[in-house]
């Protein structure tokens, strides 16, 4: 789907992950559902802060297997990449932190050019057997 580069936009987008998850068979209250719904939050969030180009759109999608959780969050913005660092940022730095949650709690996650058109994608994969 398709959200509005805004903060409203990453907040419909993270409530649309959990409800579609709840929808799937992950409840609310689950440690999958739980998970999914921080990691979009964090991926869809730096889409609206880091990737936000005017007038154009993020994309968010969510898929299902037999035990992998996956979401994807595709912004329009090629020259802001986020660097896959372990690196924790100054005790006092107010930012910063949001794809350290999502390295610890994913099972993988990348970042890639985004097919035919400008920007990149960012995804995250939750292994359930690890749940």
């Amino acid at each position: 789907m398709r959200f509005t580069s805004s903060p409203r936009g990453a907040r419909l987008a993270r409530r649309l992950v959990s409800h579609r998850l709840d929808s799937w068979g992950h409840p609310y209250t689950s440690t999958a559902n739980e998970t999914m719904t921080l990691i979009a939050a964090e991926l869809t969030g730096n889409a609206v802060r880091h990737g936000h180009v005017s007038g154009r759109d993020f994309q968010l999608r969510l898929t299902d297997s037999a035990d992998t959780l996956r979401v994807e969050v595709t912004d329009t913005r090629t020259e802001r990449v986020p660097l896959l660092s372990s690196h924790e940022p100054p005790a006092d730095a107010e930012s910063g932190r949001g794809l350290l949650v999502v390295a610890r709690l994913a099972s993988r996650w990348a970042v890639a050019p985004r097919v035919g058109a400008p920007g990149k994608t960012v995804w995250a994969e939750v292994c359930l057997s690890r749940q």
